[in-house]
């Protein structure tokens, strides 16, 4: 059995396999390629089946979203590390070597993002992820090479091997030892910030992130849910939310909710003055639907919350108030 599984979530994605499964395909010798169908109503199945015959296909029962879409095709992959890889990833030559050097190398490591460039442009860092990703103490996340809707051009400024707090989603490798002793995405996230939240408690349990500038892949982002989509809006809000109340060290836990809820409003207010109301209307549905799952939440919290989670206080005023647009302008 080979170490690595490159597993691909799918759903209705026929055409984005079709365009991004060849680089996989051709790159990663050293992996077993899956596709994990969210019970897909497109032609992707037959799309693999006929295309790409070498690529196993694991089909779900139903569109579980990202978190519990991986969490039960995960099931069904025995090896010893996974590459989650969305559909609109491209990869390059010798991606994985980096990246299995650090698994072998480094027993402590557990998570392992590579550097994320834009598909679209790919002098540039995309979105999701970047050169790995931090949050403040209010759960903001942020990344270097995108901080808020400021991203930056590639100038080898990140090209090093560094501890960070989260790892992209979009192409983010794990120990499966590690995945299944943190039973892991949460199942309620449905999708966004889920890989936060795993990232956190694998934080808690002494575990460390790396990112490593040695392996790189370009994203599209936004293939599935485009960042001007509510629904988006939505999820990233509530579900940072529910994270803080599983992770947060308890002393904290209420000061800061309070603080974040308020700060939350203000990002309605700015919603609000540019227009965007379905976006104003998504924060409050999201905080309902927070205020419903709570204590849910609050009682999956685990045995250990360490206090040095975060990079800086607070990333809204290094932003928006100290002109803080790039990660180099925060210290």
């Amino acid at each position: 059995m080979k170490k690595i599984a490159v597993v691909i979530l799918n759903w209705n994605g026929a055409k984005l396999l079709e365009q991004f499964l060849p680089s996989v395909i051709a790159f990663s010798n050293e992996a077993t390629i899956y596709v994990a169908d969210n019970a897909s109503t497109d032609t992707s199945i037959e799309v693999i089946q006929n295309q790409f015959p070498s690529v196993k296909i694991i089909q779900n029962t139903g569109n579980f979203g990202f978190a519990k879409g991986y969490n039960e095709a995960l099931k069904f992959v025995e090896e010893e590390y996974y590459a989650l890889v969305n559909s609109d990833i491209e990869v390059t030559e010798n991606w994985l070597t980096p990246i299995l050097e650090i698994f072998e190398n480094q027993p402590e490591t557990a998570i392992i993002q590579p550097k994320l460039l834009d598909f679209k442009k790919k002098t540039h860092f995309e979105y999701a992820g970047g050169a790995g990703g931090f949050i403040d103490k209010f759960g903001y996340p942020f990344c270097r090479g995108r901080i808020f809707d400021t991203v930056e051009e590639d100038l080898n400024q990140y090209d090093d091997e560094i501890e960070i707090f989260w790892a992209t989603g979009a192409c983010f490798f794990i120990r499966k030892e590690v995945y299944r002793k943190l039973n892991g995405f949460d199942d309620d996230f449905f999708a966004h910030q889920e890989e936060i939240d795993l990232c956190w408690r694998a934080f808690n349990l002494g575990y460390k992130i790396k990112y490593t500038s040695k392996s790189t892949v370009y994203h599209v982002g936004g293939a599935t849910l485009n960042e001007g989509n509510p629904r988006k809006t939505f999820l990233n809000f509530r579900n940072s939310l529910l994270m803080l109340t599983k992770n947060l060290p308890k002393n904290q836990l209420l000061p800061i909710l309070f603080m974040r809820l308020c700060l939350d409003g203000l990002a309605g207010i700015q919603f609000i003055l540019k227009g965007k109301f379905k976006h104003f209307f998504a924060i409050i549905q999201a905080h309902f639907y927070y205020y419903h799952l709570a204590n849910q939440f609050y009682k999956k919290r685990g045995a250990i919350q360490k206090s040095n989670y975060y990079k800086i206080n607070s990333i809204v005023y290094r932003y928006f108030i100290k002109n803080g647009k790039v990660f180099a302008d925060l210290f």
